[in-house]
């Protein structure tokens, strides 16, 4: 099968590409150009069609998606802190690149798996003790990312039911694993690893009591598949999450037990979401079954991060 992704050159989406090339896929990747895109791709770069350009240029969607019968949309700006800083650029790149994604997808025919994010849902605080997030619960975005995905999201959700188009939404949690960005604006567990290589101090936002769901790598590539291989999720939102929750708290001091370092605790940041709880039994009933628990996920990354000489 011909299948396109958008933000294949990312972290999700290098390891993504390098699965469906095992199962025998045609793949091509649209990124922007990149030394990490191409580092990413390295395993990889003679066997996909490599496109350099961007979901908010229409032309370059519009040929990119032509001649392909699936589009993964992972492209995107992902981080919090940097939607604070520029939420314009958010906006331009996860509403109207989706749009973009969405008109070439339309117009060719294709099937779109759409890439949102648990951080549509806001903060779980306003649930009931152990309740937990579905694909129904309400949306309340905390920040310009988080917003920018949601409006990314029910605009793919209108397009399904305006024009019956075969789009399913995919709504990740928090996703972790080798490749994943460690410098400004990178993500916890590779920020941490990175710092306590370097012998320093672990900061940490907050007193570290906020909660996540933590997911390797390898099993929401697992959950891209399951979908994949299922024709019968047109119009479906999908959460995939460990089901496990995991302080903040507890992974800093158990990085930080590693490398022999301290963990201080600082202000806590504007946007940020206490509580992630995640309900993922639509995807157990899809097969899903995550496999790398938190502790062993850390460890194969920290492996990764010291053969791969990570730091900032």
């Amino acid at each position: 099968m011909k299948i396109l992704i958008t933000g294949g050159g990312g972290f999700q989406g290098s390891h993504l590409a390098e699965s469906l090339i095992v199962k025998g896929h045609s793949v091509s990747v649209l990124n922007t150009y990149s030394e990490k895109a191409i580092c990413n791709l390295s395993n990889i770069v003679d066997k996909v069609n490599l496109i350099w350009g961007s979901v908010t240029d229409k032309e370059t969607v519009e040929k990119s998606v032509r001649g392909h019968a699936v589009v993964f949309h992972l492209a995107g700006h992902i981080n919090v802190d940097e939607s604070l800083q520029d939420p314009l650029a958010f906006f331009n790149t996860n509403i109207l690149g989706t749009y973009n994604v969405l008109e070439a997808v339309r117009k060719h025919g294709a099937r779109l798996i759409y890439i949102s994010t648990c951080e549509v849902y806001g903060d779980g605080h306003n649930l009931k003790e152990f309740a937990l997030l579905n694909e129904s619960s309400e949306m309340r975005p905390n920040s310009p990312y988080a917003a920018s995905k949601a409006a990314a999201d029910r605009i793919c959700y209108s397009y399904f039911r305006s024009y019956g188009m075969d789009i399913t939404i995919i709504r990740p949690f928090n996703i972790y694993g080798d490749r994943q960005k460690s410098g400004v604006y990178g993500a916890l567990i590779p920020i941490l690893t990175a710092k306590a290589l370097m012998g320093e101090d672990l900061v940490v936002f907050g007193d570290g009591l906020a909660v996540r769901d933590y997911l390797h790598v390898s099993d929401i590539v697992q959950g891209y598949n399951l979908v994949l291989d299922n024709n019968d999720l047109k119009g479906k939102v999908i959460n995939f999450a460990s089901g496990q929750d995991n302080r903040i708290r507890d992974i800093a001091e158990y990085i930080a037990k590693k490398f022999g370092v301290k963990v201080v605790y600082g202000q806590s940041r504007s946007g940020e979401v206490s509580r992630f709880p995640a309900d993922i039994s639509f995807a157990k009933s899809l097969g899903f079954t995550p496999k790398i628990g938190i502790w062993e996920g850390i460890d194969l990354y920290i492996k990764w991060a010291i053969e791969n000489k990570i730091g900032f």
